[in-house]
């Protein structure tokens, strides 16, 4: 195996790609108990149509996130419990661009690492049992359609895009989960979960040569085919629309403010732009900017208000959010904040904090194996390292994030989403 050392954070990583073409990444701790793996697919939500084999096939909105629920099945029973019975804490997720299921556990790591290979790898279902979770799939979706926060970010996504299916909620609708058939989810399991379109890894005190014997063993021997995917056509730069309001049942209107921006080149590009998107934000409106104290004074926003890049293939945004008495005049702040920095810059001293503390939660973020291992599949499926944001980090200028406002953080780039309370009244 190939052995990377990223020295700025005193961390190593051991790679190697198998011959059926899944990439392997291990971070040995030593003198550490627990174990975490981490296997996932570069198959999420927003891949709903693709070609495999020559043939492009359109599947109803949810499936990935169905296919995740349904992999749990096995002929014996179901794999969660009995990873649960060789004291193991398994889950799972799917988002966007991606599925992964993971475990950590302190004890039979090796054991739960084999049984967490072959059911993600060898699927299992009936008609019967994929009738049988729509109800429960059902059930799921109307408790996050009920849920103001969901709602509030899912209209911005319609408002910051005209086609792109990041717009399409993961798990579907009631409706679309309506057309899943057991050989829907037999066909986009062929499509994405071959060995050459995942990967997986592993943190803790383990061997990384027993990591990729045990996925040797386990997993197929060849590489299959892989589907190609489609997003539609490419996005304007110009936002769907300026503004999307609904009712829900709220105390306070609540509010997401997003600015399109361009996705970057697959590669080092993504992550370099990932940087450059969070110390932006953190200039902008973080903690220690002029702005954030200035709405906060005014009582604009309270200590619920968030921010965050987000980056996907094919789309890249800044979003803001919260709660608020005027989202409008909070929009309209933000705006004429980016403004100014344009103008007269972002201050030396202000950059100087900022970048340090955005470089401290990344380097304390590493203690967790969670964040190290889903870092580095979700940086792998983009085209880089996780790990490489240290040496990227000092590169990035001033400059360059006072373009990346410029260029993003324009009204013809903004949309707001609002969640006001239902009748205009307090709830």
């Amino acid at each position: 195996m190939e052995k990377v050392e990223f020295g700025k954070v005193g961390e190593r990583m051991y790679r190697e790609q198998l011959e059926n073409g899944l990439n392997v990444f291990v971070f040995p701790k030593p003198g550490f108990q627990k174990g975490y793996a981490f296997f996932a697919t570069n198959y999420g939500g927003m891949d709903m149509r693709f070609c495999l084999n020559g043939e492009w096939q359109d599947t109803p909105a949810g499936v990935a996130h169905y296919l995740e629920h349904k992999m749990f099945d096995t002929q014996e029973g179901n794999a969660l419990q009995e990873l649960a019975a060789n004291g193991a804490s398994p889950n799972a997720f799917t988002s966007s661009a991606i599925t992964g299921y993971y475990f950590e556990s302190t004890e039979k790591f090796e054991e739960n690492l084999r049984i967490l290979l072959s059911f993600v790898s060898v699927p299992w279902f009936t008609q019967e049992s994929v009738d049988k979770e729509q109800g429960i799939i059902g059930q799921e979706i109307g408790m996050i359609e009920d849920s103001p926060d969901w709602k509030v970010f899912m209209n911005l996504m319609a408002a910051l895009y005209e086609s792109h299916p990041i717009r399409v909620s993961v798990a579907g609708s009631v409706e679309s989960i309506s057309h899943i058939t057991a050989e829907t989810l037999y066909a986009c399991h062929k499509a994405f979960y071959d060995p050459a379109n995942m990967v997986l890894c592993v943190a803790g005190s383990v061997e990384p040569e027993e990591i990729c014997a045990i996925a040797r063993e386990i997993l197929p021997k060849q590489a299959g085919p892989i589907a190609e995917k489609s997003y539609g056509p490419a996005e304007p730069p110009h936002v769907a629309q300026a503004l999307i309001e609904t009712e829900m049942e709220v105390s306070l209107p609540l509010f997401q403010v997003g600015f399109k921006g361009e996705s970057a080149p697959k590669g080092e590009a993504v992550l370099r732009q990932q940087l450059l998107g969070e110390l932006a934000l953190e200039a902008l409106l973080g903690n220690s900017s002029p702005l954030y104290a200035r709405l906060y004074r005014e009582g604009l926003i309270n200590q619920n208000f968030s921010y965050g890049y987000e980056s996907d293939p094919g789309c890249a945004f800044l979003c803001a959010g919260g709660e608020s008495k005027d989202p409008q005049r909070v929009k309209e702040a933000i705006l004429e904040e980016a403004g100014r920095i344009v103008r007269e810059g972002i201050s030396e001293a202000l950059w100087k904090r900022l970048k340090k503390g955005v470089y401290g939660n990344k380097v304390r973020g590493l203690n967790s194996f969670e964040n190290l291992c889903v870092g580095q599949a979700k940086a792998f499926f983009a085209g880089t390292d996780f790990l490489r944001f240290a040496e990227l980090f000092a590169s990035v200028s001033r400059e360059e994030a006072q373009e990346l406002i410029a260029s993003w953080v324009v009204p013809e780039r903004t949309a707001l989403s609002i969640v006001r309370p239902t009748g205009g009244g307090a709830a």
